[in-house]
């Protein structure tokens, strides 16, 4: 099975701040809003280290140095940062910044997810269905990933239909499929959609029906 993972945090568009670490480089003028935001995360404000850590992630109002991003987002996982810890569990788990450690990725992720982070709970689902640090273990990918499906993470409503549709770590079921399928089609992922018009090919009408009616009715998690 093929499923997929959250990468990083959602992309906002970022104007933040950073403290002086040795390799960091000589600062140029920032804008007004930037450097409040610097002031702040070199102060220990966590939510501000945590978009200083994205806009050197991502090159805004900085140079791209996956670095520094990752030493933003430790100060502010440390603080208990969700989407921080989230972000650093990714960095382990690509090596990017940080020595590849998926055993380090892992903790960081538990840790997201402790919180409600549907990207790290995601993240976990992957980890398990693929193996890395931790057993193979599809039925609790599905846990995982059902999680971060219910608090409407994108990502984790496409694995979960994935997982319905060849019935790894649940029963098959194309009904459950074409629902979780449509779900993260409506939240923007083209892919989703192609397979689950693939899936009803193979599905009576009152099964597609009653797909429908479930993926209706359904609401997020709050």
């Amino acid at each position: 099975m093929r499923c997929s993972r959250s990468v990083g945090a959602a992309l906002v568009v970022v104007v933040y701040a950073s403290p002086v670490f040795p390799q960091e480089q000589a600062r140029t003028t920032e804008a007004p809003a930037f450097a409040e935001s610097r002031a702040a995360a070199e102060r220990g404000d966590a939510e501000a280290q945590y978009r200083l850590g994205l806009s050197y992630l991502i090159g805004v109002e900085v140079p791209e140095d996956v670095v520094l991003a990752a030493a933003w987002f430790r100060r502010a996982a440390e603080q208990g940062h969700a989407a921080a810890q989230s972000a650093l569990g990714v960095a382990y788990d690509d090596g990017d910044g940080l020595p590849l450690d998926h055993a380090a990725a892992i903790a960081w992720y538990r840790r997201a997810a402790a919180q409600g982070h549907a990207g790290a709970q995601n993240n976990l689902g992957f980890m398990y269905a693929t193996g890395r640090g931790v057993p193979r273990s599809y039925a609790e990918a599905v846990a995982w990933w059902r999680r971060a499906a219910e608090r409407g993470n994108a990502v984790a409503l496409y694995n979960l239909g994935l997982a319905y549709a060849s019935g790894d770590g649940v029963p098959l079921d194309y009904t459950a499929a074409h629902m979780w399928l449509s779900l993260a089609g409506s939240r923007g992922d083209g892919e989703a959609g192609e397979l689950r018009d693939i899936l009803a090919i193979r599905m009576t009408r009152a099964q597609v029906t009653e797909a429908q009616r479930l993926a209706r009715e359904w609401t997020p998690a709050r």
